[in-house]
């Protein structure tokens, strides 16, 4: 790291934050020859990262060819379980491939401590400049408002620059001072909260069902408390993930801390032989911009680009929960709109329209319009208390042996649950219908 005074460096981009989304920005500017500085606000890339979780890293084979056989990863996800949870009931739908265990891969488990740090190694590499333990405080503008630069908390730490591109993490505070952001709506974020968990790799082998470097990962409706939001639990080489995310409003509402939320997920009949023994190694919170479409700033400004989850770049659709693929997408491609509008001398909104237009015209932006009704609805009262009940009492029923009574059928069984639930049928086919917009 060169730790050279910022006031005498002039360069072309500065990058603000060394997550997913500004290092593989800061990998194609500096590839492509420019005079890129890396801001990192802690000691090391990832040192303000949760500690473990779940990455899809497939858009890195644009950035860096065969990068699994360098990767930090944990463990390759060969199970995905989806568990529907009441306080004494568990369906899981339970899917494995070991097609996920080998090249090319599907997801991987990941400390992103490890994984950010490895990353900004080969932004370091192609000759970018990294700079941490700064934290930028605002923007530089000249007389006609354009964006040239950045304050840092440095002494004399102004940094002049042709284009900043902000990457500096969920809320924003710089595209917000740039303009660029709606006004704030707390039912737009969740607050995710994890415990990492220590086991032996032999127990977690056995009590998941897995071998060498296989790994699992169960996404959780229900289970969190009557605070709207979803559970998760990954497993990693010799730890487990246990975590919720949870919506805001409800969790002010309800009065109730998270780490009690956790504790309670951990104990559910479902969960609790999984995790039993463990150890807490970490407890970890992160703020999560969960609205997907409807919240996102505006990317592109006079002078400043918007990436990752300063772009509310995360994916959170029950089925899919997916951000640091988005956020690497969204680097890459500021980078590449970066080069192409600073080698056109062109940095207006304008001259930046290449970086919407590319992200339109890839998965990022893509699946956030198809998806765009799925956070609501994943969110909605009915599909986080109503719905759990629902589905679990009507397999229950189903799976259920009451000689000498003859076996219901399937409609029958529906229709007994849904009345006694207060299901209406409008309300089941008008979510039905939005499920369907969303996923089919």
């Amino acid at each position: 790291m060169d730790d050279r005074s910022l006031t005498t460096t002039d360069c072309d981009v500065v990058v603000v934050g060394a997550g997913p989304a500004g290092t593989c920005a800061a990998i194609v500017l500096a590839r492509a020859g420019l005079d890129v500085v890396l801001l990192e606000r802690g000691p090391f890339p990832g040192s303000k990262n949760m500690y473990g979780g779940v990455v899809y890293p497939r858009i890195l084979d644009e950035l860096i060819p065969s990068w699994w056989e360098e990767a930090p990863v944990q463990r390759w996800v060969t199970r995905r379980s989806t568990m529907v949870l009441t306080p004494d009931q568990a369906l899981t739908v339970d899917f494995r491939s070991q097609r996920w265990g080998a090249p090319p891969y599907n997801g991987a488990t990941a400390y992103r401590p490890d994984f950010d740090h490895w990353l900004a190694a080969h932004a370091e590499a192609a000759g970018a400049q990294l700079v941490c333990s700064t934290t930028v405080t605002g923007l530089l503008r000249d007389a006609g408002g354009r964006v040239v630069g950045v304050r840092t908390d440095r002494p004399d730490g102004d940094l002049r620059t042709r284009l900043v591109i902000a990457c500096d993490g969920v809320n924003s505070f710089l595209a917000k001072e740039a303009g660029l952001y709606p006004p704030v709506d707390a039912a737009n974020y969740t607050l995710g909260v994890k415990e990492t968990l220590a086991l032996p790799k032999d127990v977690i082998d056995e009590r998941f069902g897995v071998r060498g470097r296989e790994g699992v990962d169960i996404e959780i409706l229900g289970g969190t408390g009557g605070v709207n939001g979803g559970g998760f639990v990954y497993t990693n080489l010799d730890t487990v993930a246990v975590g919720a995310v949870l919506k805001l409003p409800k969790l002010a509402a309800q009065r109730r801390r998270p780490e009690e939320i956790i504790a309670g997920l951990k104990s559910h009949p479902a969960i609790a032989p999984l995790v039993e023994g463990a150890e807490v190694k970490e407890y970890s919170a992160h703020l999560i911009p969960e609205a997907g479409l409807s919240m996102m700033p505006r990317l592109a400004g006079d002078g400043m680009l918007v990436a990752g989850d300063a772009a509310a770049m995360c994916l959170a659709a029950g089925i899919w929960l997916e951000g640091v693929n988005f956020a690497m997408a969204s680097g890459m491609y500021a980078g590449r709109a970066a080069v192409e509008a600073l080698r056109a001398g062109d940095l207006s909104t304008a001259g930046l329209a290449g970086y919407e237009r590319r992200l339109s015209s890839t998965f990022v932006l893509r699946d956030h319009r198809k998806l765009r009704r799925a956070p609501s609805l994943v969110l909605s009262d009915r599909v986080q208390h109503v719905y759990p009940e629902l589905i679990t009492s009507v397999v229950e029923r189903m799976f259920r042996v009451d000689n000498p009574a003859p076996k219901p059928g399937l409609r029958r069984i529906v229709r007994d649950e849904t009345k006694r639930l207060g299901v209406r049928t409008r309300d089941l086919v008008r979510d039905g219908i939005d499920g369907l917009r969303s996923f089919g």
